[in-house]
């Protein structure tokens, strides 16, 4: 499934994989974090913020990426904040340790963008992802999902947390 200028990044681009909406099960997934693989089970159980940036080498990535980290060292173990990117591990690693973030986990798609497909964030002509947040409860079902259309614009926190804060 493709659809078409759905992603604005420099011009419109094409997303691959469907449009998640609350209600849905999470697909399955496996990312890297260069020393291991993780997958979706794994954080069964508790509540599960997915972030979801295009670079995290670019401004609006890192500030996402720092939001989300903020709010997992406020809420501690009652919840998982996973970044996803298609950045190689090592530049995620190198990112975290320079900006000092270290609550999120951080995991990358590089290697067969089998996430961005199944959760509709693929930049088909780039190869990277897209910008998107998910609230997961803890049985592995979508409560919010955002696609943030524009490249360069933010995602809602506000609203991703507060639909965080109700599965607590």
């Amino acid at each position: 499934m493709e659809r078409a200028n759905a992603f604005d990044f420099w011009g419109p681009r094409t997303l691959v994989g469907p449009e998640l909406k609350p209600g849905d099960q999470v697909p399955a997934f496996k990312l890297t974090t260069g020393k291991a693989t993780i997958s979706s089970e794994q954080f069964a159980g508790k509540p599960l913020v997915i972030s979801v940036i295009p670079s995290i080498d670019t401004g609006v990535c890192s500030k996402q990426t720092r939001r989300f980290n903020e709010a997992a060292a406020a809420l501690g173990d009652a919840v998982n904040i996973l970044t996803v990117s298609a950045d190689l591990p090592f530049a995620q690693g190198r990112w975290c340790g320079a900006e000092g973030v270290d609550k999120v986990i951080m995991a990358s798609d590089h290697l067969d963008m089998s996430f961005g497909a199944a959760y509709g964030t693929y930049v088909k002509e780039l190869r990277i992802e897209s910008r998107a947040v998910f609230v997961v409860d803890k049985d592995g079902v979508i409560r919010y999902a955002e696609y943030v259309p524009v490249a360069g614009h933010e995602p809602n926190y506000d609203a991703a947390l507060a639909a965080l804060k109700e599965l607590l």
